[in-house]
């Protein structure tokens, strides 16, 4: 938990993400980051972790590889970067404020619990670490075309002077998620709750050239319109969703049933 109003211009950020050291999205948040802040990490994976969730490694060797000035990648997951990150790297001074993207790809819905965008920030959060996980949304036909970046570019700074004026709780974290559309149709910020969207739905079916049968994962299966106020809703209307997420996974209102029947 930071003293806010947190004060960005003597801050130190980290900065990690699961698409790879190499990654548009990193780089633009890099750039956005040494533009508000006075000291600027990124630790992130050598190579893509997409949906590697909240993974730690821990039955193979981690190595770190200096990229830069305060730059360097790991061979692991998000979580190991963060982890490395703030008991190593920055052992004696460490961040003031997590930052984990831009990501490829929204993270919205149960797409949260997959991620290893939202897991850099969990990381950090667990350390007492304030920390805020960017996604940009990206269109359905997104291998053909380049991504548009430019809502993220136009409004991941002022969210973050925005989300760094308050202090919230050391069990929560913001899930940021920027629509596919230029930053000139964006339809406005809307504070949201966790949409419902199950990926998965789609099991792909081949061949390997020995005839072996193998499976492959599709896409999200899209269905209509969702509910107001959520961030899939957000996202689908055009509008850039700001989500605080809850670390604590506890269901107070079924713990209470649980305890009314196991003291009968």
């Amino acid at each position: 938990m930071f003293d806010a109003p947190l004060n960005l211009k003597k801050s130190r950020i980290l900065i990690s993400n699961d698409d790879g050291i190499n990654a548009p999205g990193l780089k633009k948040l890099e750039a956005i980051a040494k533009k508000i802040a006075k000291e600027v990490w990124v630790v992130a994976p050598e190579t893509e972790q997409s949906a590697t969730g909240h993974s730690l490694t821990l039955r193979s060797p981690l190595r770190i590889k200096k990229a830069g000035k305060n730059r360097y990648s790991v061979n692991g997951t998000p979580t190991d970067c963060v982890m490395l990150a703030i008991n190593k790297l920055m052992k004696d001074h460490r961040p003031d404020l997590v930052l984990s993207g831009i990501n490829r790809g929204s993270n919205v819905g149960e797409d949260m619990t997959y991620s290893g965008t939202i897991a850099a920030a969990m990381e950090a959060t667990l350390f007492g670490i304030s920390a805020i996980a960017f996604s940009q949304e990206i269109d359905d036909d997104h291998v053909k075309t380049k991504v548009n970046w430019s809502s993220a570019e136009a409004y991941t700074a002022k969210i973050i002077k925005k989300v760094t004026s308050f202090a919230w709780p050391r069990d929560v974290l913001i899930n940021v998620n920027f629509p596919p559309v230029p930053k000139t149709k964006v339809t406005g910020i809307e504070i949201t709750r966790e949409g419902r969207r199950k990926i998965g739905d789609e099991i792909i079916e081949s061949s390997d050239p020995r005839g072996e049968p193998y499976f492959w994962i599709g896409a999200q299966q899209h269905s209509g319109s969702y509910p107001a106020g959520t961030d899939l809703a957000a996202i689908q209307n055009g509008a850039i969703s700001v989500t605080p997420l809850s670390m604590d996974l506890t269901h107070p209102a079924t713990m209470r049933k649980l305890e009314d029947a196991f003291n009968t």
